[in-house]
């Protein structure tokens, strides 16, 4: 039976939303509940998921939707649960915090101000960005479903003011040891990373971290940059930034394989810097030097070029006995899974999933890799590094079977996600030992000493269990091959980049020097993106939004075109 609530006029951010759903979901009696704002899109989710109904019809954008399965009606005690929860958020919230409702009040207690960081619903990401840029300030857009149209107006607007926007879907970035967002603590050091690739920057981060090392910023640039739609507007703008940056001795650029047009003007700009460049495009390989820029194989390589270490210092894997059938890798970093297919596609000899249709990167003889960060696992329901609850579905769905099987997994720490993700996933690990002893696991935990979680802590519990904790992802996908028998992709080696010899000739605009410098931020959305900041020593001020023009898209539009 499904039973529907509508709170109007309270409007709480999506990923708030989602932990709340999964949270009150544990109540006795109840079968699942889905919470969402009355916006279009989260409308055309309830349907898809069978969980709309007649009430739904006069929601709006600004009303809370509570859609609950139940043998009986759970209403009281769900919404007394609802209750504490969002209470708890608040007082857990608020703090010695200054919280403002509106863009002037933010200025005014946060002078000088430089960056708005955006975890809204994507159709008000346009309204905000604007005002934000017009008011000179750069723009981190965590949100997600902004139309590509409206990214490059918003790209073109920022190159124009000499201004920076990281975004959409960008899920990462660090500015002078500050996190955004979903991010690392990693040492500061004078390695400064660009990319497209969220869990591309995490992984080659920490490995930075690691191998003793440091990071000056990680700017992320939103997975849709290096498109020709796009034209690289970002990247290039954090390259140049990183150039002239005092802070920087060496730039690593991250990304899929960019489009031709876009590849060679990037390709340009890097040869007029000075600093040496570690160039690494995923699931491209063997590319030569080209002066001062390198270009590394895997993840791995570009963090040892990076720090100037000769490829062959990695840890190599040893030969292991073949002891499993095939290898089934679940992950929660889209750029980890697309390494992974790749490297296993290189070692069948067939091509990788470009398409990624319901997040398969790759799917040949029983072997395969799953992003379930994809968006479509995400609809409705925390991401993966969040929430644990759609990985364990599909470890039972996967390991339920007589063959013998390689079981890989990402585990990716961090500000803003799960604060135990080794103890969550434990249980169902440990039940399948007993239960599937032909399953073998393998485990990248992509973190450092300095994360809320601690790297050391999460490998311990995990090996502690019996489980195997590889030292990188490339390492982890080296021993699964090496179990079902495979040869492992062997790479030339690569020599340490040095400074190019012709004098440096881009410019980065002095507003984004001073971002880079100390950046001070203005969170619209998640609130713990401000806590992260100002945990790490940064500035911030909670800009408690709510969607204006009644929460309607096409005014949103209209608003954000005069503002």
């Amino acid at each position: 039976m499904l039973t529907t609530i509508i709170q109007e006029n309270t409007y709480q951010d999506s990923v708030t939303l989602m932990v709340l759903s999964n949270h009150v979901s544990s109540l006795e009696g109840v079968n699942k509940v889905s919470i969402m704002m009355g916006t279009p899109a989260n409308l055309d989710i309830f349907k898809s998921t069978g969980f709309y109904t007649e009430e739904l019809d006069a929601a709006t954008p600004q009303d809370m939707c509570i859609v609950v399965d139940a043998e009986t009606d759970q209403t009281e005690p769900l919404l007394a649960a609802i209750h504490d929860f969002l209470n708890n958020q608040t007082k857990q919230d608020s703090g010695d915090k200054k919280e403002v409702r509106s863009w002037k009040a933010a200025l005014e207690e946060l002078p000088g101000a430089n960056l708005a960081l955006l975890s809204i619903p994507g159709q008000y990401v346009e309204y905000e960005a604007r005002k934000a840029l017009n008011q000179g300030m750069s723009v981190h857009i965590f949100s997600d479903n902004v139309p590509v149209e409206v990214e490059r107006e918003l790209k073109q607007l920022a190159d124009e003011k000499g201004l920076l926007v990281m975004g959409p879907d960008c899920g990462t970035a660090s500015l002078a040891g500050i996190p955004l967002a979903f991010t690392n603590v990693v040492q500061k050091g004078r390695v400064g990373i660009v990319g497209a690739s969220g869990t591309g920057i995490q992984e080659v981060a920490t490995l930075i971290d690691r191998l003793g090392g440091g990071v000056s910023h990680a700017i992320g640039t939103g997975g849709r940059d290096l498109s020709t739609e796009i034209g690289g507007i970002s990247m290039k703008a954090g390259i140049r930034a990183l150039a002239q940056d005092e802070s920087t001795d060496t730039i690593v650029v991250i990304s899929k394989p960019p489009a031709k047009a876009v590849r060679e003007e990037i390709e340009q700009l890097l040869q007029q810097i000075t600093k040496p460049v570690v160039a690494f495009f995923v699931g491209e390989h063997g590319l030569a030097p080209d002066n001062h820029v390198v270009y590394a194989d895997t993840s791995e390589e570009a963090a040892l070029l990076a720090l100037g270490k000769s490829t062959d210092e990695r840890t190599r894997v040893e030969q292991i006995p073949g002891e499993a059938t095939r290898i089934v890798g679940l992950f929660s970093g889209g750029t980890l899974a697309a390494e992974t297919a790749d490297l296993l596609a290189l070692s069948f000899g067939v091509e990788a999933d470009r398409e990624h249709r319901d997040g398969f990167s790759f799917d040949y003889e029983g072997n395969v890799v799953i992003d379930l960060g994809d968006d479509v696992y995400t609809q409705g329901k925390p991401h993966p590094m969040i929430d644990p609850s759609t990985r364990i579905d599909f470890i039972n769905r996967y390991c339920d079977t007589d063959d013998s099987i390689v079981l890989l997994l990402d585990n990716v720490l961090g500000y803003g996600s799960h604060d135990n993700m080794a103890g969550a996933l434990l249980p169902t690990l440990q039940a399948l030992q007993t239960s599937r002893p032909n399953v073998h696991f393998i485990v990248n935990v992509c973190g450092t000493e300095q994360d809320p979680q601690r790297y050391s802590a999460q490998k311990q519990l995990f090996e502690s269990a019996g489980i195997f904790v590889a030292e990188s992802n490339v390492a982890a996908v080296e021993y699964a091959l090496r179990m079902i028998g495979n040869e492992v992709p062997q790479f030339e080696q690569k020599a340490v980049p040095t400074v190019a010899p012709s004098p440096q000739t881009v410019e980065s605009s002095e507003a984004i020097q001073q971002l880079l410098r100390a950046p001070k931020v203005v969170n619209l959305g998640l609130r713990s993106f401000a806590e992260a900041v100002m945990s790490e020593g940064g500035q911030s001020v909670q800009y408690n939004w709510q969607p204006t023009a009644g929460g309607k898209p096409h005014l949103q539009r209209l608003l954000a075109l005069m503002s």
